[in-house]
């Protein structure tokens, strides 16, 4: 995540405290180096969202939501994106303006995507509206 932000040119990555610690060595070498291009802070996000909601949107990926074909984003906001077993907490889902999910194959059986992997799909359609 730390480096398709970097590709993408997303200056801060704000992960909640229970996200696993940016400088654990695997992190560290899987940024190939973005880990010290990208500004990455560790705050609750209930607060921070408190702060911010009907000021800032905040984009959610859930697995029911707005299409993201169909999602239209604006030029400041944030992008939540949650783990693979757990996805996004219910506290923060309840700061969310827009859920938006990315569809899948009519063909698929997977349950979901990795977040990572999710991550490059949005900042590739949000880079290129």
């Amino acid at each position: 995540i730390i480096r398709t932000a970097d590709w993408f040119g997303i200056d801060n990555i704000i992960c909640s405290t229970d996200t696993v610690d940016c400088y654990n060595p695997k992190v560290v070498q899987a940024s190939m180096g973005s880990i010290f291009r990208v500004n990455i802070q560790y705050l609750d996000l209930v607060e921070l969202f408190s702060e911010y909601k009907n000021k800032i949107p905040i984009y959610g990926t859930l697995l029911k939501g707005t299409p993201l074909k169909e999602t239209k984003f604006s030029q400041k906001g944030f992008l939540v994106i949650g783990n693979e077993s757990k996805g996004i907490s219910k506290s923060v889902q309840e700061f969310i303006d827009h859920s938006i999910h990315i569809p899948k194959s009519k063909n698929s059986k997977t349950e979901s995507l990795n977040a990572s992997v999710a991550c490059g799909i949005l900042l590739n359609y949000i880079h290129n509206q």
